[in-house]
């Protein structure tokens, strides 16, 4: 698993706290924020796991 899946994952719940904070206090600013910091983190995790395709199709492709 490549680092950007686990940041990305902790991207994602970090967002995710504060968008259901913002949620409580009624701030609309921290809710969205936790919005983006959820889409971010997906972005992230969805770069890691291109990275983890590529590493695996290097492996198999080197392999006598």
């Amino acid at each position: 698993m490549d680092k950007e899946n686990i940041k990305g994952a902790a991207q994602k719940i970090k967002g995710k706290i504060e968008e259901v904070a913002g949620k409580v206090v009624g701030d609309k600013d921290l809710e969205l924020r936790g919005k983006a910091d959820q889409l971010g983190g997906a972005v992230r995790e969805a770069v890691g796991t291109a990275r983890d395709v590529v590493k695996d199709a290097v492996k198999e492709a080197s392999k006598p």
